[in-house]
């Protein structure tokens, strides 16, 4: 127990402490962020489902802190189906709200965003043809210049979503969302 209370307080210190500095540095530094329309390429895993997609976001207003995103993901679900492990495609569509927490430097934005999400499962593991859920996910963008960055995102989704043709009916897409990817952003 001591072991792990003295290993969370050097994780804080380590992690959390710089941030904190950083951002009370950030607070006096004028942002050359870019805040207009985004057209982005990600990487993701959603639950063990790995997947491909884009995403356009729009333009931030709300004192640049509020926007909408549009995302589309070719997901692909690993399962066994006739003693064969397969990876069987499926697609989702998620539009949801950002909110902009705050900025580290000149070229860090930390965000919230939360909302719906659709899959369209495949008829070879699920007899849905639609399953409606919602996600929420923080993310962290890292601009290489003022309008083009990397970024990083974790959250959860919850869709109830199960593969019902599949022995045992494992649910799929619920769970622990990570995303990574290059977005670009127009004037």
């Amino acid at each position: 127990m001591k072991n792990a209370i003295i290993l969370t307080l050097g994780l804080y210190l380590t992690i959390a402490l710089p941030i904190g500095v950083f951002t009370l540095e950030a607070q006096t530094q004028d942002m050359a962020i870019n805040n207009g329309i985004g057209f982005g390429f990600q990487l993701s895993q959603f639950q063990r489902d790995f997947g491909l997609g884009l995403s356009i976001t729009g333009q931030y207003f709300g004192y640049d802190k509020i926007a909408v995103r549009l995302r589309g993901n070719l997901m692909f679900n690993e399962n066994v189906q006739n003693a064969t492990t397969t990876w069987t495609p499926y697609s989702n569509l998620s539009l949801g709200l950002i909110g902009v927490g705050g900025k580290v430097g000149e070229y860090i934005r930390l965000y919230g965003e939360g909302g719906i999400i659709g899959l369209l499962p495949s008829s070879e593991f699920s007899t849905k043809r639609f399953v409606f859920g919602g996600y929420g996910l923080f993310g962290f963008e890292f601009f290489m210049n003022n309008s083009s960055n990397y970024f990083i995102e974790v959250g959860g989704i919850g869709t109830g979503a199960k593969a019902d043709k599949i022995v045992a009916k494992p649910i799929y897409s619920n769970g622990l969302v990570i995303m990574t990817g290059f977005r670009m952003h127009l004037k």
